[in-house]
Parts: C-alpha cells; sequence; structure tokens
C-alpha cells in the first residue's frame, strides 16, 4: 500500500513539475518567445491560429499592438492597422489573440507590448 502511496505521489509531483511555464526576464527574449509562438500558432495543420484560420475563412493582413502580462497571458490588443480584411475580421482575430495564452511566463508585475503582423490568405 505505501509503495502505491508513494509511486502515486511521484507520478503526481512529476505532471505538476511538467504544467510549469519557464520564466523569462529578458524582454527581448520576451517578445522573441511571443513572436514565435504566434508564428508556430499560424502554421499548418495543427497551429490554433491556422485552424481559426480555416474555420471563419480570415483574409488579409492584421497588425496588432499585444501586451503580454505576468503567466503569458494576453493582457490587451490593439488594431494597428489591417490590409485587405474587413473590420469584422480584424475584430474576430482580436479577440481570438485575446485569449491565447503564451507557453511562458514573465517577473510579476511586469508586462510587455509589442506589434505581430498576421498574414491570412
Amino acid at each position: 500500500m505505501r509503495i502505491t502511496m508513494v509511486m502515486f505521489l511521484i507520478a503526481l509531483s512529476a505532471t505538476t513539475f511538467a504544467q510549469k511555464k519557464l520564466l523569462i526576464e529578458s524582454k527581448d527574449e520576451i517578445i522573441e518567445t511571443a513572436t514565435k509562438e504566434l508564428t508556430l500558432a499560424m502554421q499548418p495543420p495543427k497551429g490554433s491560429l491556422y485552424l481559426f484560420n480555416q474555420e471563419y475563412k480570415i483574409t488579409g493582413e492584421y497588425i496588432f499592438d499585444i501586451t503580454i502580462r505576468e503567466k503569458g497571458e494576453v493582457a490587451s490588443v490593439f488594431a494597428a492597422g489591417n490590409e485587405g480584411g474587413s473590420i469584422q475580421q480584424q475584430n474576430l482575430v482580436k479577440d481570438k489573440i485575446r485569449n491565447f495564452e503564451f507557453g511562458f511566463k514573465m517577473p510579476k508585475g511586469k508586462t510587455f507590448k509589442f506589434q505581430y503582423i498576421f498574414k491570412f490568405n
């Protein structure tokens, strides 16, 4: 019984450890990592933004100012411009980005802002 309990606790702690996000403290590294994650999310066949595009048939190019905070959460998204797309589609993309969660965390109380261009065919 004790061995079973010990094994269970080891397995539980291993999964908890695996779920922790990497702490990144450098502004440049945070922005670079966030940009890479968004780029990967736009890639077929399983990127979340790629699948979103397949579902909603988004077209055009959208420029957003994105602010991220502590746990890799998106704090705000502001449209900085669009080309070839509608305001309705821009708002759909904006809402999707607002719910995007990055795979890293940052120092407490810090926010970082960067600009990203989303290109949809």
